[in-house]
Formats: C-alpha cells, sequence, structure tokens
C-alpha cells in the first residue's frame, strides 16, 4: 500500500478546464480533448501544477456532464480514449498532474445501473438507487427539496416507487447504504487511476450518503435566513437528512483508501452545504485530502470579514486541513462581476488575482479567471442550463461563466471554434482574448503569470501559516510565515482610498497592485489595491 509521501498538492495552483467550452478542433461547436491538448502550452505558460477536467464521460447532457451515463468512457463529442491517454501523456510532459471530475453521488437516468434498477423490486441493481412508497395519498415520501427546484422525487411507473434525485429528475441518487454500490464506485476510481490520472475532484461529496428513514428536513430558522435563501425554496430548509450526515465521513475513507492503494493522487470534494462538516469530511490522513466550501464563491460583498471569518472561524479549529481557496468555477458569477458589476474592471481582476495567491489553500482558479473575464449577459434564446430555465430572467443560470475562452481576438469565434459555438462569444470577452493580453505587459494575463510565479517564489505563499491583523475599513491585512521568511500581506478590498500603519520592521515590498504609496510606516492604499512586505 503506498503512503502519502509526496504531498504535491499543498499550495498547487490547479487550473480548471469546462472541456465544452475550452477548444473546439473538430468543428462541431463543442471543445474536445484535441482541443485541450493544443491549448496546454497556454495553462503550462501560466504556470499552473495541475489542470482539473469537468467531466468529459458519455451523458445526455441534462446537467451538461453532471448526469454521467457511463463512468469508463469518454463522451463522442469529447473525443475517443486514445485522445484521453494522449492527453495525460502531454499533461505529464510539462510537468503537469490531471484531475478529473467524479459525479458518484447521482447517474444520468440513462446510465445502464438505473436502467436495470427501475425494472423491478428483485432485480440484482434493485436497491443501488434510493426508492420509497408513495404516500397513502400517492404525495412524495417526504419534505426533501431538489437543488433544482420542487421535490427531490419522481414517480417511476414501472417500479410504481418514487425515486430520490438531488438534482434534475434525470439524475437519480445511488444507494451508499448498499456496499454493491461503492464498491462499483471505488472501481471507477481506479479504473481511471490505472490510466494515469493523479486525482479528482468529487462532485457534492456531502451528499453520498442519506438518511435511511428518510426523515423530514428541519425548516431554517427564520433569523438565519437571506435574501438567497428566500430567492430559493430549497434553501429555506436544512439539508440534514438528504446529505450533510455525519455518517457521510465514511464514504470519504473508502475513497481516501482507494487514492492511498497509488503514489501520490489527490482527493479533494465539493462541500456546497453546511460548511461546518468540512473538517469531519476532509484533512488528516483518512479522510479526503482537502477541499473547498462556497463560503468565497457566493459572495458578493469582497469584504474583509468574509475572509477573516473563513480563516479564523471555520478553518482555525481544523490544524489537520489543509484547505483548497477559490473564487471561481462553473457553477458560479465570474468574480469580476460579483465583486465589481458591469463589462470587466482589469484592476479588480488583478487585485482578485493576487489576493487569492496570498491566501492559504490550493489555489482553485477557473479558464478565464486570468484574463479577467466578466459574466456573459445572455438572452433567454441562449440559456441551456436548467437553472436559468427555471428561474429566467430573475436568475439566469450558470451559462454566463461557461461560454468558450477567447483565444483570437480577431479570429471566427474568437479562435474557438470553426462553426457555431454552443453558447455565444460576446465581443466585450474578445476584446479580452489570450492573443491580445500576451501582447500587452500589463493586461490581466501577464499579472496572473506574476503572481503564480510570486507564490512558488516563496515558500510562505504556498504552504506557510495564516495570521489575520486588524484593520480599518475595507482593508484585509495578514502575514503568512514559513520556516525561513514571513510575509505581510495587505489589500485595500474596498472602492474608497484607505490606511494601514506597517508594524515596526516592515521591509521592502516584495509585489504590489495598483496604487500603493508608503510614507515610512503609514500605507496609502487607493481602491482596489494591495502590496506583500517582507517582515
Amino acid at each position: 500500500m503506498a503512503g502519502e509521501k509526496n504531498e504535491w498538492w499543498k499550495g498547487a495552483v490547479v487550473y480548471q478546464i469546462y472541456p465544452r467550452s475550452f477548444r473546439d478542433t473538430n468543428g462541431d461547436g463543442i471543445g474536445d480533448l484535441k482541443g485541450i491538448e493544443e491549448k496546454l502550452d497556454h495553462v503550462a505558460g501560466l504556470g499552473a501544477d495541475a489542470i482539473w477536467l469537468s467531466p468529459i464521460y458519455p451523458s445526455p447532457n441534462r446537467d451538461f456532464g453532471y448526469d454521467v451515463s457511463d463512468y469508463c468512457a469518454i463522451a463522442p463529442e469529447m473525443g475517443s480514449m486514445a485522445d484521453f491517454d494522449r492527453l495525460v501523456e502531454a499533461v505529464h510532459e510539462r510537468g503537469m498532474k490531471l484531475i478529473l471530475d467524479q459525479v458518484l453521488a447521482h447517474t444520468s437516468e440513462q446510465h445502464a445501473w438505473f436502467q436495470e434498477s427501475q425494472l423491478s423490486a428483485d432485480n440484482p441493481k434493485a436497491d443501488w438507487y434510493v426508492w420509497a412508497d408513495a404516500k397513502e395519498d400517492g404525495t412524495v415520501p417526504n419534505n426533501w427539496l431538489s437543488a433544482f427546484g420542487g421535490p427531490a422525487w419522481s414517480w417511476n411507473p414501472v417500479r410504481r416507487k418514487y425515486y430520490h434525485h438531488k438534482f434534475l429528475k434525470s439524475q437519480p441518487k445511488l444507494n451508499f447504504h448498499n456496499e454493491q454500490v461503492v464498491d462499483a464506485c471505488m472501481d471507477v476510481l481506479r479504473f481511471w487511476l490505472d490510466r494515469g490520472v493523479d486525482g479528482f475532484r468529487l462532485d457534492v461529496a456531502n451528499a453520498y450518503l442519506h438518511d435511511a428513514a428518510l426523515t423530514d428536513n428541519p425548516p431554517l430558522p427564520m433569523d438565519k435566513r437571506s435574501f438567497m435563501d428566500w430567492a430559493h425554496a430549497p434553501r429555506l430548509q436544512q439539508h440534514i437528512h438528504d446529505a450533510n450526515m455525519p455518517e457521510n465521513e465514511w464514504a470519504m475513507k473508502r475513497v481516501r483508501k482507494v487514492m492511498d492503494e497509488y503514489d501520490e493522487r489527490l482527493a479533494f470534494g465539493e462541500f456546497s452545504e453546511r460548511p461546518e462538516m468540512f473538517g469531519l469530511y476532509a484533512g488528516g490522513v483518512e479522510r479526503l485530502h482537502t477541499g473547498y466550501t462556497f463560503d468565497f464563491l457566493e459572495d458578493w460583498s469582497f469584504e474583509p470579514p468574509v475572509f477573516r471569518a473563513y480563516y479564523e472561524k471555520l478553518l482555525a479549529p481544523l490544524s489537520d486541513l489543509f484547505p483548497c481557496v477559490t473564487f471561481s468555477n462553473h457553477d458560479i458569477v465570474r468574480p469580476v462581476t460579483r465583486w465589481g458589476g458591469g463589462q470587466g474592471d482589469d484592476g479588480l481582476a488583478k487585485l482578485a488575482l493576487t489576493l487569492l495567491v496570498a491566501l492559504r489553500g490550493t489555489v482553485l482558479m477557473f479558464q478565464g479567471e486570468e484574463l479577467g473575464l466578466p459574466e456573459v449577459d445572455l438572452e433567454r434564446k441562449y440559456i441551456k442550463d436548467p437553472v436559468g430555465d427555471l428561474y429566467f430572467p430573475w436568475v439566469k443560470g450558470r451559462d454566463g461563466c461557461r461560454t468558450p475562452m477567447p483565444w483570437e481576438s480577431g479570429g471566427a469565434e474568437a479562435g474557438f471554434t470553426t462553426a457555431k459555438p454552443w453558447l455565444p462569444i460576446p465581443d466585450y470577452h474578445r476584446m479580452r482574448a489570450v492573443d491580445v493580453q500576451q501582447a500587452d505587459e500589463g493586461s490581466v494575463l501577464a499579472h496572473a503569470k506574476k503572481v503564480v510565479a510570486l507564490r512558488k517564489a516563496h515558500p510562505a505563499l504556498k504552504t506557510g501559516t495564516m495570521s489575520c491583523l486588524d484593520a480599518e475599513g475595507n482593508v484585509l491585512a495578514f502575514t503568512r510565515e514559513g520556516e525561513s521568511e514571513r510575509l505581510l500581506c495587505v489589500f485595500n478590498l474596498g472602492k474608497e482610498a484607505a490606511r494601514f500603519d506597517l508594524p515596526e520592521g516592515a521591509g521592502a515590498a516584495v509585489f504590489e497592485v495598483g496604487a500603493v504609496t508608503r510614507h515610512a510606516a503609514a500605507l496609502a492604499l487607493q481602491p482596489r489595491s494591495g502590496a506583500i512586505f517582507k517582515v
């Protein structure tokens, strides 16, 4: 049994690729594996240590890859298994690791497992999914709500039972109380690890286990409800029986045991609900290596208390957990729009990238973040995401952060494809295309490369401890300390100028972003600026 000897992932920069939107090479308007291979030098040039691919498996694409119909194959629109094997080799040749998304909490309704499970109550896979009888009046078994709206149960006329789905009705929930299901899922992990994959990001890792008694979820207390809760009915209940259970730790341990059968592999989880459960599921030598919560992803304020609370209240007691840190992914409104609004703010993009690499954690950077891309405001006719379809125009879903990468400002469809792309590319993305920014030393892309290099040059930023300091207004200040250096990081997150008094012994700045002026021990910070000092 291989042990965890090289913890390469601690403090690494992981670049997330949404394959459908990265680069299309066969002219169908959908990104593919060959397109990812073609653009690997862009990712390597950024300084990334690893690449995380959103799902590449066969899928009916009701949830665009997160409804898997075959765990051990490649989606035809993405390419072939030979393309995948070549991609693994190409990634490794560039000194990077390859991480795959794994969606083990549920499958597509088109998966062979569900197709068999739904046929009868006594077939070999009858108990592979979560089935329940209707109440006497035919209504659903309990009050669980789907994250995509409505009851988390759908009726199956063949079984004459309801089946549970935390998301779409086309995403039936696997039954992790069945040991055969767990064994099959662990074999899925081994299949890809044997092909050279370096690790996995586990989708909704908080939701593998459910309460077998199907107990109702309690309501969220009135004094805990935010605007976002009121805007989405499923958030008005505490998801403590359909997910986020203490027993879910057992599933995380099962995954970790598989990872430890191989050398230097990583498993990190997405924990989108109840962040207080984070330390039970990740950290130490038995649970997942690491993971991330949505504390920064759902933050629209960009204010110091959000960051301080995460590190001082949530992470401080978890001494054996080295976290991930991320501002963006395929599910979330892009940070430049969340924190600034409009169609782009390069100054804000540079500040956010600098803060991202300065915070303690393994960095997860979403494609286009290095270009400062804002969210795309799509018309109704372009909406494909089921969340957008449900709530448009009040919420437009996740398509706005999933639009194709702009590679060439003057190229057809910005160099993404020779056909009509599956989602449109606006002019305000085209003007921030890779070719434009590569030629500009003052671009967001050039800045992104500098901050990634900064993290690699300073071990304190990569793996050091972090302590928050008192500061006034919208100034976020903290130290990062390693074995051989101690750094002070000061950022003005606000839209007004700010001041910070440097401690005695503060040396010269090793990095600055925005307009920063130092007068002896007084630091004047213009809006959206910051600096890192040796102390």
